[in-house]
C-alpha cells in the first residue's frame, strides 16, 4: 500500500513498484502507459490490461479461437503510433472477449504469449475481487475524522486502521467463525474494555442477536 494525496495519478504507482520476474500485474486501462508497460516487460514480468478505444495497431498474425468460450479473437500485434512504438517497440498480444454475464465485450492486451486467450480474460476478470476488497475497506475502516492534519498523522491513522482490519481478518480465519466481518467488528467495538479473551467473545456471541448501534455510544444514565 502506498498513500499519496489526491493529485497523484494512479499510474505513477508503476514507478514505485519493484516488478518480480514471472509475476502477473493486472490493471485497468487507467494504468495504460506504454513506457511503463515496457518496463514491466523488460523485467520479465507480465501485464494484463484493457486497451483504450483509440488503440491503433498493426496485426501480425491471429491464433485460432473457440467463440463458444467468449473469445472473439487472439492476435499478435505491433503498435502503430510512432510515439507509442518508441515506448513499446516489441509485439503485444491482443485478446477480444465477450462476457455473456455482463453482455459486454472487452479488449485485453498482454505480453504473455503462452497462456490461453480465455485464461488471459479470466485473469482480468478475477481482478474484480481486488476492487471488491478496496470497496469493503472504504466502507468498513471507519476513518471518518482525522486526528491530525500533517501527512505523517494522516498516514499513521490509515495504517492503524488497515492493520486493525488485517488482524480481524486473521482472527476470523483462525477461529473459523461463521460471523461476518461486520459482526466481528461490532462485537469488538462494544467490548473494547472487556477483559474476556477475544476468542470467547466471538465464539460465545449469538449471531441471531443483532447489536444495537446505540451500544457504540457511552451510556451516562
Amino acid at each position: 500500500m502506498h498513500i499519496t494525496d489526491g493529485l497523484v495519478h494512479d499510474v505513477n504507482i508503476l514507478d514505485i513498484l519493484e516488478f518480480e520476474a514471472d509475476a502477473f500485474y493486472i490493471m485497468d486501462r487507467g494504468y495504460l502507459d506504454w513506457a511503463r508497460l515496457f518496463s514491466i516487460h523488460s523485467t520479465k514480468a507480465f501485464f494484463v490490461t484493457r486497451a483504450k478505444k483509440n488503440f491503433a495497431f498493426t496485426r501480425q498474425s491471429s491464433n485460432s479461437t473457440d467463440r463458444t468460450t467468449g473469445v472473439i479473437c487472439d492476435q499478435l500485434i505491433y503498435l502503430k503510433n510512432l510515439e507509442a512504438i518508441k515506448d513499446y517497440p516489441q509485439k503485444i498480444r491482443r485478446v477480444k472477449y465477450h462476457d455473456k454475464e455482463l453482455n459486454k465485450t472487452f479488449v485485453f492486451i498482454t505480453n504473455h504469449f503462452d497462456a490461453s486467450a480465455l485464461e488471459i480474460a479470466l485473469l482480468y476478470k478475477n481482478r474484480w475481487q481486488i476492487e471488491l476488497f478496496f470497496k469493503w475497506i472504504k466502507q468498513h475502516l471507519r476513518v471518518k475524522t482525522f486526528w491530525g492534519e500533517t501527512p505523517n498523522a494522516v498516514k499513521s491513522q490509515i495504517w492503524v486502521a488497515v492493520c486493525s482490519y488485517v488482524l480481524v481478518v486473521i482472527l476470523k480465519e483462525n477461529l473459523k467463525t461463521s460471523q461476518t466481518m461486520n459482526e466481528i467488528l461490532q462485537i469488538l467495538s462494544v467490548s473494547i474494555f472487556d477483559k474476556t479473551p477475544v476468542n470467547q467473545l466471538i465464539t460465545n456471541y449469538d449471531s441471531q442477536n443483532k447489536i444495537d448501534d446505540s451500544y457504540n455510544s457511552l451510556t451516562l444514565f
